[in-house]
């Protein structure tokens, strides 16, 4: 056993960590998931300036995703459709062509065989995949190699979002503005302080009040048009909802008897427009809260920033993840200038080492040698006389260079080109080291470079910052549904015939007084078998309750005493039983009048002359609801009879 528990925990925790690290939740550093990266890593092997078919690039990937072409074919659409102008042919990284689903209609992408993509340039721009920078590893069958994560130079999980749930942990990360992301990433690099908020392609509301900055909760609203008084017009949609929902959802409310109208149309095309009409006598002011409080046109969203962060998984707020981001640019553009520095002094000490190679005559030097051994030390001798003129010692690499120079270059060698070459090398390796000094000015101007890179639609900004509560729907609905009870015993809304009590709506709580005294609150019953008798029922609101004196009569069925109690009932809990009276006790009768009179009928007995008495309930002070009752007479009570009034509340 101890064995077979060891197993499964080893392979628990294994599962649960591919699920978390290669599946569910983006890596901070490219913002993408493994499924994600893999296809930006295809497009960009492909990419040759056309389109391909996406059913190929899915062909393609498989070499690097070992899940199957169907979760590669539906995570290349999502991506594609990753972007700032809704339905455009352009997302953020791909260019599309064909039928790549609508975000406002809910409509399905066609099947990858119809459809086509390619990379778009700027793409490379901001994802690093040159492997002298960024770390590549083997594919998981050791064919081929893929980036272990690339290297983003912005925020990539801020603008194309993330949601996905793993073993013990989900992320839920709203997509927000380019252009506001681009911005707050330069004040980040001048240490200046910003603020984003998300922004999504449908549109709409949302209030930011309780968004703590990536980790709480948003409110999010459809816009509505309600200049016509006898119309609704949905011109936006909420976060995280097409037409088809949200119009399934009015729907739904409409036959729940929610909503009171008389149409709903969905004209949606790349924009949404959901027209409803109303009936005579209803207005459209009257039906939009019920729109907030019964329909999609009102949703709250719990999110959460959750990353991986150096291959941990990581709460982090949006303002960490631009501060993060602002530094890694600094040093990834340190990285690059630093390779290509070295790229422009080997070539730069390529330059000069042909120029003497050439222009000295070296290559004479070799023409009695008989061995290759001869030839590279007679090569690298005849550079000793010009060894201050070289950046670095003579390599055998380099020898082997020089020597495939052919003759006809070596006659037709340009010293002034070469010249020209070397000094513009030098103005480049210049220029290099005045950039190494002001990283954080060649962060602020590529940041700005990219602003003027991108078209300007993409920086239109379509969700609007509003300030709104929420819409309760215990405010908005209506108490129509009447509550009944039979001579059965049965209380609830499905209730045929008996007494109606109280109308209630579906969010009500229900306070019962049984026959028996016992007590009960519970939501709002269908059928509920209750007793032979109830004593009260209203609605469960402390306002109400705790207003009604009780006062319950009740005898001793060992001395058959009786005693009487006043009490209020302050608390409860839901679903629980409560005794009025102590346990073991004979309920007669309970009341909620304030005052009233009540006579106690003895057991006839010899030699007792008093057969009857009458008491007055104002005689007696009011106790706790758990609270002994106060004895009424030593004499056995057959029964009691109470003044009646139809004054009582609920009394049945």
């Amino acid at each position: 056993m101890a064995y077979v528990k060891n197993l499964f925990d080893k392979n628990f925790i294994e599962y649960a960590s591919y699920v978390i690290r290669d599946r569910a939740i983006p890596d901070l550093e490219d913002g993408l998931k493994p499924v994600q990266r893999r296809i930006m890593h295809t497009l960009f092997n492909m990419d040759d300036g056309r389109f391909q078919k996406a059913a190929n690039v899915v062909g393609r990937c498989m070499m690097y995703h070992p899940h199957g072409d169907a979760s590669i074919g539906g995570a290349l659409v999502v991506l594609a459709n990753k972007g700032f102008i809704p339905n455009d042919k352009v997302g953020l990284f791909i260019e599309k062509q064909g039928n790549f689903g609508n975000v406002f209609t809910g409509d399905e992408a066609s099947a990858s065989r119809y459809i086509e993509c390619r990379v778009r340039p700027i793409a490379k721009d901001i994802f690093v995949t040159n492997p002298e920078v960024t770390h590549y590893i083997p594919n998981y069958d050791g064919r081929s190699t893929e980036p272990e994560v690339y290297r983003a130079k912005i925020p990539v999980v801020l603008l194309v979002g993330a949601e996905g749930i793993a073993v013990g942990m989900s992320t839920k990360i709203l997509p927000y503005n380019l252009k506001e992301v681009l911005e707050a990433e330069i004040k980040a690099l001048k240490g200046e302080k910003f603020k984003i908020y998300p922004d999504v392609q449908t549109g709409g509301l949302i209030d930011v009040s309780g968004y703590n900055d990536g980790n709480g909760k948003i409110v999010s609203r459809a816009k509505l048009d309600l200049s016509d008084d006898k119309r609704i017009v949905i011109t936006e949609l909420p976060v995280d909802t097409n037409a088809q929902e949200l119009k399934k959802s009015i729907d739904d409310a409409f036959k729940a008897g929610r909503l009171k109208i008389s149409s709903v149309q969905d004209l949606t095309t790349n924009k949404c427009h959901i027209e409803i009409k109303l009936p005579r006598g209803v207005y459209a002011k009257d039906v939009e809260k019920a729109l907030y409080a019964y329909t999609d046109c009102e949703k709250s969203i719990n999110c959460q920033m959750l990353v991986i962060k150096d291959n941990m998984p990581t709460v982090m707020t949006a303002t960490e993840i631009i501060s993060y981001y602002s530094k890694k640019l600094t040093a990834i553009i340190k990285d690059e200038l630093t390779f290509e520095q070295g790229k422009l002094t080997e070539e730069l000490h390529a330059r000069t080492l042909e120029r003497i190679f050439i222009e000295e005559r070296i290559y004479k030097k070799i023409e009695q040698m008989k061995t290759a051994e001869a030839v590279n030390q007679a090569v690298k001798k005849g550079f000793v006389p010009f060894k201050s003129e070289l950046i670095r010692p003579v390599s055998d690499e380099d020898v082997e260079r020089l020597l495939k120079i052919p003759i006809r270059r070596i006659s037709l060698f340009d010293i002034n080109k070469n010249k020209d070459q070397v000094e513009a090398i030098n103005k480049q390796l210049k220029d290099i080291k005045k950039k190494l000094k002001n990283l954080t000015q060649c962060a602020i101007d590529y940041l700005g470079t990219m602003l003027t890179k991108f078209r300007p639609e993409e920086f239109e900004r379509h969700t609007k910052i509003a300030s709104f509560t929420a819409v309760d729907v215990k405010e908005v609905a209506r108490r129509d549904t009447p509550l009944r009870y039979d001579d059965k015993g049965y209380l609830g809304i499905a209730v045929n015939g008996g007494t109606e009590i109280i109308r209630v709506t579906p969010f009500d709580r229900i306070f019962i007084m049984r026959h028996s005294g016992i007590y009960t609150v519970c939501d709002v019953p269908d059928k509920l078998f209750v007793d032979t008798g109830m004593w009260y029922c209203n609605y469960a609101e402390k306002e109400i309750i705790n207003n009604v004196l009780f006062t319950v009569i009740y005898r001793d069925p060992k001395t058959k005493c009786c005693f009487i109690k006043k009490c209020r009932i302050p608390s409860w809990i839901m679903n629980r039983d409560y005794l009025i009276v102590p346990d073991g006790m004979e309920v007669l009768h309970i009341d909620t009048r304030e005052k009233f009179s009540f006579t106690l009928h003895y057991v006839k007995k010899p030699r007792i002359k008093v057969k009857e008495e009458t008491f007055n309930s104002a005689d007696y002070e009011e106790k706790g609801h758990k609270a002994q009752g106060v004895r009424l007479s030593l004499h056995e009570t057959a029964s009691v009879e109470v003044e009646s009034s139809d004054t009582q509340l609920s009394l049945l």
